[in-house]
């Protein structure tokens, strides 16, 4: 294959995946523009990104790159001033206020640096609020919430307030929080920025296990440690990708459970 070659298939290597393996996630030549007139701020440019159903994907880049702002598009937190997205093959843009909100409450699960938990409310009471938002009876959402934290290991944690925590406790509690909905989609802004490194690779291993069981995992991060144990790392300069590694099958396990990451 020649060089021109080569630069053509990546090129349109989100098509591919998108045509091919039908994407989750599906971003064609998105840009977005902040500001008005003179003053404006491109903070994406031409982006197209495809992800299949159960990757793991990092989105690296310095501040100032684009990446918090794909974050945003990708969550439906923000619309695109150009191009087009499709959440599962449904194109966001013709979704309205309470249909989208039902999509990031149903579909997908966020994780924050800053946890973004209630403060004087219990880890078992911040847990069920996706669900109070979905319309579940008190009984449901406490067995569900209850369940999500067990599943984390915080059984004995469910009556403890946040600044009763450790960071890595309150990490758990918003991971468990994210998958209480069962979402097919978690998406996480650098989730171990305010962590210890003994808290961060509890948290890193929580994501590998989601991944195992099926989720399309995505994490925001400035960190090569964590975007190692990513099946793909792709780079974001300026608002444009420059660079899509690959690192592992998208359907098979995460590199850190194949022996590949130290």
């Amino acid at each position: 294959m020649t060089t021109d070659e080569m630069a053509t298939r990546a090129t349109h290597e989100p098509e591919r995946i998108a045509a091919e393996r039908g994407a989750v996630i599906d971003l064609r030549d998105v840009s977005k523009i902040y500001g008005m007139g003179d003053i404006q701020v491109h903070a994406l440019r031409d982006v197209s990104l495809a992800v299949e159903r159960g990757d793991y994907v990092a989105i690296m880049g310095a501040s100032g790159s684009g990446k918090t702002t794909l974050m945003n598009i990708i969550g439906c937190l923000d619309v695109p001033t150009t191009g087009s997205y499709r959440l599962d093959a449904v194109n966001v843009a013709e979704l309205d206020d309470l249909e989208l909100a039902d999509r990031r409450n149903r579909g997908i699960g966020f994780v924050f640096q800053s946890f973004n938990l209630i403060p004087r409310t219990t880890a078992l009471a911040n847990v069920e609020l996706p669900l109070l938002y979905g319309g579940l009876k008190r009984g449901q959402r406490r067995q569900r919430a209850q369940a999500a934290l067990a599943a984390l290991g915080l059984s004995d944690r469910v009556g403890h307030h946040p600044n009763e925590l450790s960071g890595g406790q309150q990490q758990r509690v918003a991971i468990a929080r994210a998958i209480v909905t069962n979402p097919a989609i978690i998406l996480a802004d650098e989730p171990t920025g305010a962590l210890d490194s003994a808290s961060t690779s509890e948290v890193l291993s929580i994501f590998d296990h989601l991944n195992v069981t099926g989720r399309t995992v995505i994490v925001i991060t400035h960190e090569v440690e964590v975007a190692a144990r990513a099946k793909r790392v792709v780079r974001l300069r300026d608002g444009s990708i420059v660079e899509d590694q690959r690192q592992a099958p998208p359907q098979g396990p995460p590199p850190y459970l194949m022996g590949q990451v130290a």
